[in-house]
């Protein structure tokens, strides 16, 4: 075991952004604006839902909704890895129980942010609200997950 590595925030961006869906729909250590605390990203062709009016797939929300949810708690100390060999350094016990979301507007525009906050943290469960805006700081989605932490 490695007990001396910290698990710091470049460590846990890449390894969430190595996540194989996280990398198809884009998400990368550089989406992570960790002084702020949310995830912004770029439109791109290849995101588009409704292809008549070009706007953000709805799948593309919810992903990036948990990626939030995962840094929010990480941040905020919520989840702790567990250190494991050179090969699996990090390992984290847990995951997403349900994850609710309210489509508000079309996902029009040139880029996106998404924020989130803890809602409620116990010793096995931690409750995230996380939203999505656009370059025009429009409110697009809202959502609500609940993660097993322990």
């Amino acid at each position: 075991m490695n007990e001396d590595k910290e698990w710091t925030p470049e460590i846990f961006m890449h390894d969430l952004s190595n996540i194989p869906f996280h990398r198809l729909v884009g998400l990368n250590a550089d989406n992570f604006d960790v002084a702020n605390r949310c995830i912004r990203f770029e439109m791109r062709d290849d995101l588009i839902g409704n292809t008549d009016f070009k706007i953000l797939h709805g799948g593309v929300i919810a992903t990036l909704f948990d990626a939030e949810g995962a840094f929010i708690l990480y941040l905020n100390g919520a989840w702790r890895p567990k250190t494991g060999t050179a090969g699996t350094p990090h390992k984290v016990k847990g995951g997403t129980i349900n994850l609710n979301i309210d489509y508000l507007r079309p996902g029009k525009g040139k880029h996106f942010v998404v924020s989130g906050s803890i809602l409620r943290h116990g010793s096995k469960v931690a409750v995230v609200r996380t939203e999505l805006r656009d370059d025009q700081d429009e409110l697009i989605a809202t959502g609500a997950a609940t993660y097993l932490i322990g």
